[in-house]
């Protein structure tokens, strides 16, 4: 399967993304017209957040993009001096065959070109992409054709093989594995994914696991800890997990736990922060947290460990709202709720020692919400995309938001 991708020529690698200590940022901001500081160097007492400008649907967009009602699940990514820009488009949040993944690519947010559109009548999902060693790979997942089922088809990853062509789709992981994030450092990648989600809402015991593997070509990928099955890192409800490397090599990570699982006699439900210091990666301390973080992003600034993730917008904000009953039953009692509230993209805070979550501030975002992709632009400032339900229905819950219209907006973030 070919797919057309017009090329132009290609600039030095953003060294970020290789893991460096200071990136060559100087032209960056200005090229993308997304500097949210009149001029860099930018800086901030607190962090704050640009006014949200919507990218699709938009007139910019090339001829090739044909938009429809929802735009969601998304990834952008540096590569050869342009911003790649994947994402999801179809007729509402919910699994359809009439699902199309666009790929488009800018250098200003103002003139954008066609890369690519992946339809194989089959809903597909959480788009991932990795610039490494010259070569730009885009992962992505296949799920079924039901809107009311979780249906993992496995993983595929292509390649980017030259002017207007993507490679045939490999499948590079084990059967139903669902890659969520990777972590660039130095000459490596690092994928942390999950497993099991066929049995997501329907088991008592869950079958989740998450795994997290490394590779230094982008195709041949291995344990990236070593334990005893095969690199996985946590098991039990945990699926969609972040995570993000400390100054000293350690690892902070958040993973969603909304399938609910029974620790030391307890049934639990919401998120797991947990740790691994640099010494050992594979042997993570962990601790539960009620609220539950969708689609969380990881990522470190200075010090800091941020989180980008989903806001339950109730007075305490948790998913686990306790009582008792069966993990199933709970399940069910708990997600009936969550459906009928409002819902934010938000940013946090991690503290690695206490494994705890600070809410920062609120991104633009309302209803269907928070599935953020970040690059960072200068020594402060971050490019975020993020998709939302119309803004002017901030009230809007999230079940009507997931059956309505959705954009994808950008905006800069600015930390200090």
């Amino acid at each position: 399967m070919k797919h057309a991708l017009p090329i132009l020529l290609a600039l030095s690698t953003i060294a970020l993304l290789a893991g460096c200590d200071d990136p060559p940022f100087e032209t960056l901001c200005d090229d993308l017209n997304a500097c949210a500081c009149p001029a860099p160097p930018c800086t901030a007492s607190a962090p704050q957040v640009s006014t949200a400008e919507v990218v699709v649907p938009s007139a910019a967009m090339p001829a090739g993009v044909v938009s429809q009602a929802a735009h969601n699940n998304l990834d952008i990514a540096l590569h050869d001096g342009r911003l790649f820009f994947v994402f999801r488009t179809a007729p509402s949040h919910f699994a359809s065959p009439e699902t199309r993944l666009y790929v488009v690519s800018t250098t200003d947010h103002v003139e954008w070109r066609f890369e690519g559109v992946f339809h194989e009548g089959r809903d597909l999902r959480e788009p991932r992409f990795l610039s490494l060693d010259g070569t730009l790979f885009l992962f992505y997942a296949r799920l079924g054709e039901s809107s009311i089922d979780f249906e993992p088809g496995g993983a595929v990853l292509v390649t980017y093989t030259g002017p207007g062509d993507w490679s045939e789709p490999l499948d590079a992981f084990p059967a139903g594995f669902i890659p969520w994030r990777i972590e660039r450092r130095g000459a490596e990648a690092w994928l942390i994914g999950y497993t099991g989600g066929e049995d997501i809402y329907s088991s008592d015991e869950s079958a989740l696991a998450v795994a997290w593997f490394k590779s230094t070509d982008g195709v041949n990928w291995l344990p990236a800890v070593n334990t005893d099955d095969g690199g996985v890192v946590l098991r039990g409800g945990i699926s969609e997990t972040g995570l993000a490397f400390t100054s000293d090599g350690g690892v902070v990570a958040v993973g969603r736990n909304e399938a609910g699982d029974e620790v030391t006699g307890e049934i639990r439900f919401g998120s797991r922060i947990c740790r691994a210091e640099a010494g050992a990666l594979g042997d993570w301390t962990c601790n539960d947290d009620p609220r539950k973080y969708d689609s969380p992003l990881v990522f470190r600034h200075g010090e800091t460990i941020y989180l980008v993730g989903r806001r339950n917008v109730t007075e305490d904000g948790r998913f686990d709202l306790g009582g008792e009953g069966s993990l199933v039953g709970r399940r069910l009692r708990y997600l009936a709720d969550y459906w009928v509230q409002p819902k934010r993209c938000a940013l946090w805070t991690v503290d690695r020692e206490t494994l705890t979550v600070s809410h920062v501030l609120d991104l633009p975002s309302a209803g269907d919400t928070c599935f953020a992709s970040v690059v960072q632009l200068d020594a402060h400032q971050y490019l975020l995309y993020d998709y939302t339900s119309p803004l002017d229905d901030p009230d809007r819950v999230w079940m009507d938001g997931q059956n309505g219209e959705t954009s994808i907006h950008r905006m800069t973030l600015v930390l200090p």
